[in-house]
């Protein structure tokens, strides 16, 4: 089990950090961090992740029900998708959601980021799919990103943002870094008469090379 203080003082920070970078305008998006086998402390709804104090969240069993919050700082509705990112993968620590402008952009266009421009991004990526439109506060979002948890690391939701998730919270943080420059690049390029996207001899070379970093 993870130090509850030092989880919870994380989180303000990186919410700190999406604020900064304007990935969330407001009170947007939510953290979430395992704490445990069955616990996890969560961002409180109406809080902007900017202004956080640690005391504000809150502490839930991977049912969602509520162990520990302060008056007033009840948990978003949004932490039913991070519960089932949790319950489909247990090797999962961290889950982060938030609306960065580019990414979030393509989501409202209803369009995956799906071009292979850069080795990095497949090396991080392969791709971020598209999860289809999902009712917030409902199940229909934890249905719809479920498809996708056990090959990727991240994802848009249609007309929503994006979501990632690690085994620690700054590579769930640094991998919403990632997803919002990959957006940009895709559309900043666009701009620029479209993306060159690598030929299938390059692709073919750099999954060669993955495999042999892995193996």
């Amino acid at each position: 089990m993870r130090d509850e203080k030092s989880v919870r003082e994380e989180i303000c920070e990186i919410g700190r950090r999406m604020y900064a970078r304007r990935m969330v305008a407001a009170n947007d998006g939510n953290i979430s961090v395992r704490l445990s086998e069955n616990e996890l402390i969560c961002t409180p709804t109406g809080v902007s992740k900017g202004f956080m104090k640690p005391e504000q969240l809150c502490k839930l069993d991977l049912s969602g029900k509520v162990l520990k919050m302060a008056e007033g700082f009840g948990p978003s509705s949004e932490v039913k998708m991070h519960l089932r990112v949790y319950e489909k993968r247990p090797d999962i620590m961290a889950v982060v959601h938030a609306h960065p402008i580019f990414a979030t952009s393509f989501a409202v266009m209803g369009r995956a980021l799906d071009v292979p421009i850069m080795p990095e991004v497949i090396v991080n990526f392969g791709k971020v799919p598209l999860a289809p439109y999902g009712t917030p506060s409902t199940a229909e979002i934890p249905d719809a990103i479920e498809p996708y948890l056990k090959d990727y690391q991240a994802i848009l939701l249609e007309s929503h943002g994006a979501l990632t998730w690690a085994k620690d919270l700054q590579a769930a943080y640094m991998k919403l870094e990632s997803v919002e420059f990959y957006a940009e690049l895709l559309y900043r390029t666009t701009q620029l008469g479209g993306p060159r996207a690598l030929s299938e001899e390059k692709l073919e070379r750099l999954y060669q090379v993955i495999g042999k970093q892995k193996s």
